[in-house]
C-alpha cells in the first residue's frame, strides 16, 4: 500500500471536482437534492483568504478539504474521503494540514457545518475536539443541523 501524502490543491483543479461531484452525490444520498446548496467558489479557498488539501496515494486522490474564512474563523468546508479510502485516518490527516493552515493564517478556531445523518463525520469531529456551538451558516435553523468548533 502507497503512502498517503497531503498537498495543497486548487478547488477548481479537474481532479479536485471529481471528488467534490463524489461528495456532493453522497451528501445527495443521504439527504436529498443536491447535497448541498452552500455557496461556494474556488476563489474561497485561495490564500490567504483560505486552502484547500487533498490526499493522494501514488496518482490516487483519496479526500480531500478545505477552509475559507468566515469573519475571524476558518470555516471547513468540501471535507471528503472517498469509500475505499475509509477508515485509513485519510481525514484526520487532512483535517491535520487544513488546521495548521489556518492557524499559520491567524485563525483562532475552525467551524463547521455538518449533518445528523453522517454519523462518521460527527465522530471525527468529536474525537479530534470539536465541540458544539450556535448554529451559522446557510443552513442554521434547519432541522439535523449541527455546528461544531475547535479552538486552534
Amino acid at each position: 500500500m502507497e503512502e498517503i501524502k497531503i498537498r495543497a490543491a486548487r478547488f477548481d483543479e479537474p481532479a479536485v471536482q471529481l471528488l467534490i461531484t463524489d461528495a456532493l452525490a453522497e451528501l445527495g444520498r443521504r439527504y436529498g437534492g443536491s447535497g448541498d446548496d452552500t455557496p461556494v467558489a474556488a476563489s474561497d479557498f485561495v490564500p490567504p483568504r483560505g486552502a484547500f488539501f487533498v490526499a493522494y496515494a501514488g496518482d490516487e486522490l483519496l479526500g480531500c478539504a478545505g477552509w475559507r474564512a468566515h469573519g475571524p474563523d476558518a470555516e471547513l468546508k468540501r471535507m471528503f474521503t472517498v469509500p475505499a479510502a475509509r477508515g485509513r485516518g485519510v481525514a484526520r490527516r487532512v483535517l491535520a494540514a487544513l488546521e495548521e493552515s489556518a492557524r499559520e493564517r491567524g485563525c483562532k478556531r475552525v467551524i463547521l457545518e455538518t449533518g445528523d445523518k453522517q454519523p462518521e463525520a460527527i465522530a471525527l469531529y468529536l474525537n479530534c475536539g470539536y465541540e458544539r456551538i450556535e448554529d451559522f451558516g446557510y443552513y442554521k435553523g434547519e432541522e439535523g443541523v449541527l455546528s461544531y468548533a475547535r479552538v486552534l
